[in-house]
């Protein structure tokens, strides 16, 4: 049962091939494209409103040094947000509830905002370790927590979007199962199940989509904090 249930969250295989870069691009080649045509269809004008307005929400606070990475995090946003959304449908395959790729998007991004940081304003960046008026016992004890502070950033953006879409899915997959053995059993008990299975579904679809916000998000602010 424990192995049925953990099985979703392994990389799908087709003769020994591993599909997981066939459903890293599939959200990329469902994402509408703008066309030479006067008037856009109906998809493409949503897509095109929803990046203008997530693109001026995230950067609004940015001075001008931050926008060249409105093209980086804007396309960042749209991959998360369709692999999340992917995991969703039946017989598919979330990449996102893998830690390694996580940290891997998490990892070179925090550490791209560090390093400009360190490369613009090095005396900016070396003040977050100790800030202004601290006592001097105390000097040794903030160092030491504001540079653990600053190294667990990308754990975090990790850990966070593996841990909401990974608790969701198998929460999913648990009532679904109930649901199934209930339908005969209690048809009742099933009924009720089955309508806490779509309360569910419709839950982890805005968590899914808040996720992918929120991991753009705290990127931005780390480079807010570095430009």
């Amino acid at each position: 049962m424990n192995l049925s249930l953990f099985d979703q969250f392994a990389s799908p295989v087709l003769l020994g091939i591993p599909l997981v870069f066939v459903s890293l691009a599939a959200p990329l080649l469902l994402t509408p494209t703008p066309n030479n045509r006067w008037m856009n269809n109906r998809l493409t004008t949503l897509h095109t409103w929803f990046t203008q307005t997530f693109t001026k929400q995230i950067f609004a606070p940015l001075s001008p040094a931050g926008y060249k990475w409105a093209l980086l995090l804007t396309s960042l946003m749209m991959l998360l947000l369709g692999l999340n959304l992917l995991g969703l449908l039946p017989y598919t395959f979330t990449p996102t509830t893998q830690l390694s790729m996580n940290l891997g998007l998490a990892v070179p991004l925090w550490l791209a905002t560090v390093l400009i940081g360190l490369r613009n304003q090095f005396t900016a960046s070396i003040g977050h370790f100790l800030p202004e008026g601290t006592p001097t016992p105390l000097i040794p004890i903030l160092i030491v927590i504001e540079t653990i502070s600053l190294f667990i950033r990308p754990l975090a953006l990790g850990v966070r979007l593996t841990a909401n879409l990974t608790a969701g899915h198998l929460l999913i997959q648990l009532i679904s199962t109930a649901t199934l053995y209930l339908t005969f059993a209690s048809p009742m008990v099933s009924l009720l199940t089955f309508i806490t299975l779509l309360l569910l579904t419709i839950l982890e679809i805005a968590v899914a989509m808040i996720q992918a916000y929120v991991f753009v998000l705290l990127l931005s602010l780390y480079l807010q904090e570095n430009t």
